[in-house]
């Protein structure tokens, strides 16, 4: 029996998808002793305009840093912050921050759309001197109708990207993810999963080049970088090999009209209609190889299973309400569950959660300053069954209706057609689905609440061991967990064997070949953060 799911839950799962210088000059400090920081904001004078650069005692320095931000556990009193903020809106500006950064001895830390997992783009987790590299003002999408391409800046969001293609391009589609607030140039660097990766693969297998600023501060198109960087930007992480400012895409036809639906059931219901048996079913259709079309992912939050479907075959509602008699008549799916829609409604349908959200809401740029969140990932490889997702519910789920897990399903093309070392992104042959899991609380990172919650996330991470891939235990790099490891610098680089941690968690056997790669573009270790690739200074 189909069940409705309260308004404050939907909104947690839309949630978690998703110097005073009065007169515009540079105020440095008036000691004799030149610091780093003194130097690399004298360096930018004249380059970058003095308004894009926000010092810690820049009246605008808190708004421009919690612009962006999407976790409160990282703008405590505690956190490490920027000593400065550059807001670039050109691609020159990249440059000049990496030149004067690197000639200063101040690291950047580079920021699009705000949603590292772990703040990373924004706050260090131990004391350093560093800026804030913040690409927001670098926003333009250029697409043309008729076009199969489009070029995109790392600062525009998913949302505005969507919204470009599907006004000024109609009948043709990128495959991104759910959270239209999602930064491309993060989302990108990642790999990029989402409900369309089954026909079209990741964001990532559909890049066809792009611009990166590398760490000597030139700017280089795929020519130029080379085939092994190309190779590794697409996938291996944000802030390891310089600073993407932009990035061509493959854009795919899609049909006039897409179907889509969301279906509430509940854990516990009677017969066919129960959550557990409907999740077990659910697994057993993700490797079919006939059905790339049809993607359902799964949102699970107290004992309710939210089942989100994106159809991109042609004939719409009527050719998915057939296609779901034939493979999943137990979801118990009716004409008036699916809404025919354009592609660029069924994204605003998937983001905002309303068959008549605009897709204007899309372009929506919100930072979330009021709700904590922690999250981790896992990959499954095999069908857990109705007893265990029973379990799940019983044991974890329905205790706390505050955690969250989103199941994205993989396979077609995405599995049985792009090989795992087509890019970074290797969790491809044989992954049924990923896991994301999140935990959110009230108040403030300290007190019990926030306690409580991180107790009950990591219980359930433990007790899901057993049912998720091992050796390694496969993770998300896009949903970054500084649980699986930090890296430890050693003689100013980052070491190799510290970084293996966490690093073959995320890119498998890809990881080596991408610390070869930092080893060759980036050797002095510029570009570092606690997760980012170490350089291989000996042959690959």
């Amino acid at each position: 029996m189909a069940a409705t799911m309260r308004g404050g839950n939907v909104a947690l799962a839309i949630i978690f998808l998703c110097f005073t210088c009065s007169n515009n000059v540079f105020l440095l400090r008036s000691s004799s002793a030149s610091s780093p920081i003194d130097d690399f904001l004298r360096c930018l004078s004249g380059k970058i305009p003095a308004e894009q650069v926000f010092t810690q005692s820049s009246s605008g320095f808190m708004a421009e840093l919690t612009s962006s931000v999407q976790n409160p556990r990282f703008v405590t009193n505690a956190t490490v912050r920027p000593a400065c903020i550059v807001a670039a809106s050109d691609a020159s500006h990249v440059q000049a921050a990496v030149r004067c950064g690197h000639r200063s001895g101040v690291r950047l830390r580079v920021r699009s759309g705000g949603h590292d997992y772990e703040g990373l783009s924004y706050r260090a987790v131990r004391a350093e001197t560093f800026a804030v590299l913040d690409l927001a003002g670098l926003r333009a999408v250029r697409v043309r109708a008729g076009d199969a391409t489009a070029w995109v800046d790392s600062g525009a969001t998913l949302g505005e990207l969507y919204y470009a293609v599907g006004t000024a391009n109609p009948g043709f589609a990128f495959p991104g993810g759910a959270c239209s607030t999602v930064g491309v140039g993060g989302y990108l660097s990642g790999g990029g999963i989402g409900l369309m990766m089954r026909k079209f693969g990741i964001g990532a297998d559909n890049v066809l080049d792009a611009m990166i600023v590398n760490a000597d501060g030139e700017l280089l198109d795929r020519g130029r970088m080379g085939e092994d960087l190309f190779w590794a930007i697409r996938g291996g992480g944000g802030e390891s090999f310089g600073v993407v400012v932009s990035w061509r895409l493959k854009l795919s036809m899609v049909p006039p009209t897409v179907a889509v639906f969301t279906i509430a059931k509940t854990a516990g219901d009677g017969g066919g209609g129960d959550a557990a048996a409907l999740l077990a079913k659910w697994e057993t259709l993700i490797l079919q190889p006939f059905l790339p079309d049809l993607t359902i992912r799964v949102v699970l939050q107290g004992r309710t299973a939210l089942f989100q479907c994106l159809y991109l075959g042609s004939g719409g509602c009527a050719r998915l309400a057939a296609t779901m008699r034939a493979y999943f008549p137990e979801l118990g799916m009716t004409a008036s569950d699916c809404h025919d829609l354009t592609w660029l409604r069924a994204m605003a349908f998937i983001s905002l959660g309303a068959a008549d959200a605009p897709p204007e809401g899309m372009l929506r740029r919100t930072n979330n300053l009021g709700t904590y969140v922690k999250s981790k990932s896992d990959y499954v490889r095999r069908p857990m069954g109705a007893a265990a997702w029973s379990a799940l519910f019983a044991d974890h789920l329905a205790s706390n209706n505050a955690g969250v897990l989103i199941l994205e399903p993989h396979g077609g093309v995405v599995g049985a057609v792009i090989p795992d070392m087509a890019t970074p992104y290797p969790h491809r042959a044989g992954v049924l689905y990923n896991i994301q899991y999140g935990v959110f609380w009230w108040g403030d990172d300290e007190g019990e609440s926030s306690a409580a919650a991180r107790r009950w996330l990591d219980a359930l991470y433990a007790a899901m061991e057993a049912a998720v891939s091992g050796n390694p235990r496969e993770a998300f790099v896009n949903y970054r967990d500084l649980d699986i490891g930090e890296n430890a610098v050693v003689g100013g680089v980052t070491e190799y064997e510290s970084a293996r941690r966490w690093g073959e968690r995320y890119f498998m056997g890809n990881f080596r070949r991408l610390a070869a790669v930092k080893g060759r573009v980036d050797p002095g270790d510029y570009f570092r953060n606690e997760q980012s690739i170490p350089p291989l200074l000996q042959p690959y």
